[in-house]
């Protein structure tokens, strides 16, 4: 039996990475717009004083960690057994090549970044589908479209998110659920500190902010957008890669590293 609301007729929308940037910034638009935010994330103390903000709800939780995110998917179904929106935003960075960044890092990355989205989907499958017709959004990347060598293993781990979110697109449509592809390029939030990191000044001038970000994805999902970039002109990125790989590698790889790999460690706030 389809529940398309709770009790108080809100809409239930479960936003992961929501403790800060492009995630918090999504939950206070929706929040405004009269939806009940279930704030997903690592930090604590960072979720609880928002949600109390939103009026909404928060789960302690790791994406990366299969276990983890059906507990939290079990315990909400028991309070909202009806979910209309997922975000997949959850994420962490990756800011040196294969060669550099060190093996666990590497396997973390790919947790996180493509496994997590796999993860919560499966897991908040049943909720979406009682509360038909319902959306996914996965925040995925411009680094999805782009070989990117200065930060190779979180360039894959987007290309492998971005696979899983076309699959489930074209899968998922027939059963009332809408999957949206978002891929921002680079954006400036306490985790992926663009700005500072970034050597290129070209590059540097093309950081947008988490709330351009929030403000497209809730025009995609007005509009029922399947896949977007944001800024929109990064979609030439994505053409140039299919057109020219081997050129726009080279070009990215001399020109368009981060300052140093050893601030990995540093800025390990993420987007959890």
């Amino acid at each position: 039996m389809a529940v398309p609301e709770t009790s108080s007729g809100r809409h239930v929308a479960v936003i992961t990475g929501a403790s800060g940037g492009i995630g918090e910034a999504i939950a206070r638009r929706l929040s405004d717009r009269g939806w009940l935010c279930v704030l997903v994330a690592r930090r604590r103390d960072r979720l609880e004083p928002l949600a109390r903000e939103l009026g909404g709800e928060f789960e302690v939780c790791d994406v990366g960690d299969r276990e983890a995110v059906e507990r939290v998917a079990a315990a909400l179904a028991e309070r909202h057994p009806a979910i209309k929106l997922l975000v997949n935003n959850a994420g962490i960075p990756g800011r040196s090549s294969f060669l550099e960044l060190e093996p666990e890092r590497i396997e973390e990355v790919l947790r996180v970044n493509y496994l997590g989205s796999v993860w919560c989907l499966r897991a908040f499958l049943p909720a979406l589908e009682r509360a038909r017709p319902a959306d996914v959004v996965n925040i995925v990347s411009v680094a999805g479209t782009v070989a990117f060598p200065p930060a190779g293993p979180y360039s894959s781990s987007k290309h492998a998110q971005l696979a899983f979110s076309r699959a489930s697109a074209a899968q998922l449509r027939g059963r009332g659920i809408r999957v949206h592809t978002v891929n921002p390029g680079f954006v400036e939030t306490e985790g992926f500190p663009q700005r500072a990191m970034l050597r290129n000044p070209v590059l540097r001038r093309l950081v947008v902010g988490p709330d351009r970000v929030a403000e497209h994805v809730l025009s995609v999902l007005e509009r029922d957008r399947a896949e977007t970039f944001v800024p929109g002109w990064y979609r030439a990125a994505a053409i140039a890669q299919a057109f020219a790989p081997g050129l726009l590698a080279r070009l990215l790889a001399r020109r368009g590293g981060y300052r140093s790999s050893q601030k990995e460690e540093a800025t390990r706030v993420d987007r959890l």
